[in-house]
């Protein structure tokens, strides 16, 4: 497969993201900025407890730790939650036909369980890598790459 004219590709994480644009061919791939994401997602310790909450035990004297929800996991989940609803109405409005999402593995997994109806009948491929700290010359040759491969 080869990054076709006008393909769509998506490139994010938990706290950054770029939407591209193929403006150049299949032999000669050129991505361009469409948009940009980023969010500031301190660890969790930072946005909420650092210790768990403890529990007391009605019957006895025994107590115990409560699960502390991990904040900064919400906040990535909610961010890629986000370019996703953004990449839907896209699809929905026919700015693109081929989308290729990179990502890792956990903001991966996310995307592809928020995408649904016409943005999932458009995902092409998926590749399982975190590309958001690259230059866009380099993300065009490492998604042109593995796309061939």
């Amino acid at each position: 497969m080869k990054i076709k004219k006008g393909m769509w590709v998506v490139v994010a994480d938990g706290a950054r993201g770029l939407v591209l644009i193929n403006e150049g061919d299949a032999l000669e791939p050129a991505l361009k900025v469409v948009r940009v994401y980023e969010q500031d997602n301190p660890k969790t310790s930072e946005q909420g407890r650092d210790r768990p909450a403890r529990s007391f035990q009605s019957f006895s004297d025994s107590r115990s730790a409560v699960a502390t929800p991990d904040l900064h996991r919400r906040a990535e989940d909610r961010f890629v939650d986000q370019i996703v609803a953004d990449l839907a109405k896209d699809a929905s409005a026919g700015l693109f036909e081929e989308l290729v999402i990179v990502a890792p593995p956990v903001a991966l997994g996310e995307m592809r369980k928020a995408a649904q109806g016409p943005l999932a009948k458009k995902i092409v491929a998926t590749l399982d890598k975190d590309l958001t700290a690259h230059t866009v010359p380099d993300i065009t040759a490492a998604v042109a790459k593995a796309l061939e491969g």
